[in-house]
């Protein structure tokens, strides 16, 4: 009985040790504490409020889910990573791109390399060695910029009739390697931009977009589109006729995140989705973010940029739309069997060629 006394003075004694070494409050003080540091920590981020005005369209209609995309086929599976866009020659040769800073000839069924645009180092392919790597996107001028704005996203590139060559500058404070950060921030620092390759000038067409990306002239040539990504909105900017100089929605509330489009033998656009934001129970959650700046500043500090692509959908999808920005068409790869993420859709002898910005394959299209 001495013993059973004795242990149980040792247990009361242990017990009085440990609430003494870890008092009631202690844990929820850590939780405090920690919370207290990260939100004073720099956020990489500096973004603004954005409200999508309406939630996804629904699948329905030339929306509803199909496996039209499915039937594409990988091809130089390991050998181009993240063909992003195209053109072709007179000779037919199509030429690409990729995410390590190399330039590509398809000849038929040969893959030829060209040149590496930056150096050419094993890291190439990786974001922090992008900018020593290079990445191809269209056009690379004086890094003076234009209008004393230097270039840091240059990304979408169209040559009118007359020679004049538009492009967009994603972001002026961005590079390509942080786009997510572009994205996430809703910032409108983007710009359309055009360069007259005669008198060796450049000027900004128009500003204070939302990560302008892809851009297409119309058949006439008598308007422009642009695609403003982080808002999924494709914009249109007459330069021509009674409406020149007029900036107006030519579609709104996509069901992704727009990358290029392109003009199809048909006259239809094809507009590349890079993400899909589809209909659910819950908000797509860049949608649910966008009112709240202090959540996005939060989110970056904690989550390094190669997670977020963890929480992407992996559904593949391209549209059609016609000249009054009505959708008429879509492909997709509901399970991203064949491709889930689609950045340019290149028609070329019967062909589309469906461009990536980071998966190790093209994809072509009969």
């Amino acid at each position: 009985m001495a013993a059973a006394e004795a242990a149980s003075s040792l247990r009361k004694v242990g017990g009085s040790r440990r609430d003494a070494m870890f008092p009631a409050w202690g844990f929820p003080a850590a939780v405090l504490a920690t919370f207290a540091s990260v939100y004073f920590l720099p956020s990489p981020i500096d973004p603004e409020p954005f409200i999508f005005e309406k939630p996804p369209p629904a699948l329905v209609g030339s929306l509803q889910v199909n496996k039209k995309l499915q039937n594409g086929q990988r091809i130089f599976t390991g050998q181009l990573k993240g063909p992003e866009s195209f053109t072709v020659d007179d000779e037919g040769n199509i030429y690409t791109g990729t995410v390590d800073g190399k330039l590509w000839m398809i000849s038929g069924d040969q893959l030829h390399f060209l040149t590496q645009m930056g150096q050419d180092m094993p890291e190439c392919g990786t974001p922090d060695y992008e900018p020593i790597c290079g990445r191809p996107h269209g056009v690379r001028m004086d890094q003076d910029g234009v209008d004393g704005l230097p270039f840091k996203f240059l990304n979408g590139l169209e040559i009118s009739k007359k020679n004049l060559i538009y492009f967009s500058d994603s972001s002026s404070k961005w590079e390509r390697r942080h786009h997510k950060y572009e994205v996430i921030e809703t910032n409108h620092l983007g710009r359309l931009l055009a360069y007259d390759p005669v008198t060796r000038t450049g000027r900004t067409v128009l500003s204070g977009l939302y990560m302008a990306n892809g851009i297409a002239l119309s058949p006439d040539e008598d308007y422009i589109l642009i695609a403003e990504t982080s808002i999924c909105r494709i914009i249109r900017y007459w330069l021509s006729g009674a409406n020149a100089g007029k900036k107006e929605v030519f579609i709104d509330n996509l069901p992704g995140y727009p990358d290029n489009i392109r003009l199809s033998s048909t006259g239809l656009y094809r507009v590349g989705i890079s993400t899909p934001r589809f209909p659910s129970f819950f908000s797509p959650f860049l949608d649910a973010l966008g009112p709240y700046p202090f959540l996005k500043r939060f989110i970056a500090k904690v989550t390094p940029l190669s997670f977020y692509s963890i929480f992407l959908h992996k559904h593949g999808l391209f549209l059609e739309i016609n000249n009054k920005g009505d959708i008429v068409a879509s492909f997709h790869d509901p399970d991203g069997s064949v491709t889930w993420t689609v950045s340019d859709v290149f028609e070329h002898d019967g062909k589309m060629y469906v461009g990536n910005t980071e998966l190790p394959f093209l994809v072509v299209l009969q």
